[in-house]
């Protein structure tokens, strides 16, 4: 099975990039990054987590959902007498819920909206809302099949409706670059909760190789999160 990624910021991204088809809900498969494993006590100082020695996996059925953010046309408010289009923005909510809690369980949940980068095709700017707004993060697409996206985030309900029984495996791969309190990562996301077949999952890991340098490194450090439906 062919899988084709594109290295953290390049300059094109091949296939063409339809920001439609990453709409929707996503269920985390894999995962390097250790905010999966951890959990920092709230009433502590906040320390890097590449600090935390043995970190055990404590959370489970994380989900990512994506949907567009509606603006009026014309130039952006932060410069009004500009003729520079808006950015594009989406929101992002991020869901998840301890390893011990029940599949019925209320998820915790992580807002924040997304800002792509004009200087490049799939990087965006992540920031946090309420009492989040100060932290902010980037992450890059670096490849995706999705060929019917999902009309709405439904987190928990399932594979998407609308795409048809026989439609290829939707898959994504995002890479997180390193911040003040967390390392660089890699995400491997899937439409279907019970996650993606093991030979694609294999063709994506390959590919992820691949690339070489940094992403290589962090591919040989992949986990499973574990899922409620798998």
């Amino acid at each position: 099975m062919a899988v084709h990624l594109n290295a953290p910021n390049a300059p094109t991204f091949s296939p063409a990039f339809e920001l439609e088809g990453l709409m929707g809900t996503w269920h985390v498969t894999h995962s390097t990054l250790p905010l999966w494993k951890v959990s920092l006590p709230s009433t502590q100082p906040r320390v890097p987590i590449s600090a935390l020695s043995r970190p055990r996996q404590d959370k489970k059925d994380v989900t990512i959902s994506y949907a567009p953010i509606t603006t009026t046309p014309g130039p952006s408010p932060s410069s009004p007498s500009s003729s520079a289009p808006r950015p594009t923005r989406i929101n992002d909510l991020v869901e998840y819920r301890s390893i011990a809690a029940s599949a019925s369980s209320r998820p915790s949940r992580v807002l924040g909206v997304d800002t792509l980068d004009p200087a490049s095709p799939t990087r965006f700017k992540w920031r946090g809302k309420g009492l989040l707004i100060i932290a902010s993060s980037r992450w890059h697409l670096l490849g995706y099949h999705s060929p019917v996206p999902s009309p709405s985030p439904s987190p928990g309900t399932g594979p998407d409706p609308t795409v048809a029984a026989d439609a290829p495996p939707s898959w994504a791969v995002t890479f997180f670059e390193k911040t003040l309190f967390t390392p660089a990562g890699l995400d491997i996301y899937a439409r279907a909760p019970e996650g993606l077949p093991a030979d694609l999952h294999a063709a994506i890991v390959r590919a992820l190789h691949a690339l070489g340098g940094e992403v290589a490194d962090l591919a040989a450090s992949l986990f499973e999160v574990q899922r409620s439906a798998a």
